[in-house]
């Protein structure tokens, strides 16, 4: 089989786009599995079905090229997931990128969505002019669309304002989950 340059060039940007789709499953799953390790304890080991081998490679379909197909057609859509598991839950509008950043990957979004909800954490301190625990920052930050992953949120908002209260960072840790914005305690 001899394929032209322009086939070639589009079963190329089809392979491409599903690489690109499998490494980011891959990220998701290894970030859920990361995360489940953290707040949950140990998990039990998953039980694959009967008909499943843990050496058999996963099929992945080979995209199918018309020969009269024109190389100025319209690429052809992304394969859906396999399973509805793989479904990522709704992403807020701020950590949607706009037009011009259409490409974002994945770990570009988390750290946008993460620098927002810093960003939230610090109005929420100025606004209310105290320090606060990480359940009262949790609630407000809520109100305005920002969720955490896993079993306990306050616990995954301590840890990221714990990692943020640093020297040089934007809040202060005044006690057991209590944090006030960086400035507050210096002035």
């Amino acid at each position: 089989m001899v394929l032209s340059e322009a086939e070639a060039l589009a079963r190329l940007e089809a392979l491409r786009r599903q690489r690109d789709a499998i490494e980011r499953q891959i990220a998701d799953l290894l970030l859920y599995l990361d995360l489940g390790r953290r707040l949950g304890g140990p998990a039990a080991p998953a039980q694959p079905s009967p008909d499943a081998r843990a050496d058999a490679p996963i099929p992945v379909p080979e995209p199918t090229l018309q020969p009269a197909q024109a190389p100025s057609a319209a690429p052809p859509a992304p394969p859906a997931p396999p399973s509805a598991a793989l479904e990522r839950p709704p992403v807020p509008a701020f950590a949607v990128p706009v037009e011009g950043e259409v490409g974002l990957s994945e770990t570009v979004l988390a750290r946008r969505y993460g620098r927002a909800l810093i960003e939230a954490v610090l109005a929420v301190l100025e606004e209310a002019g105290r320090p606060m625990h990480a359940s009262e920052i949790l609630a407000r930050i809520s109100e305005q669309g920002f969720s955490l992953p896993g079993q306990d949120p306050v616990a995954a908002l301590n840890t990221r304002l714990w990692k943020r209260s640093g020297p040089g960072g934007p809040l202060k840790r005044l006690g057991e989950a209590v944090y006030a914005p960086a400035d507050a305690e210096e002035a």
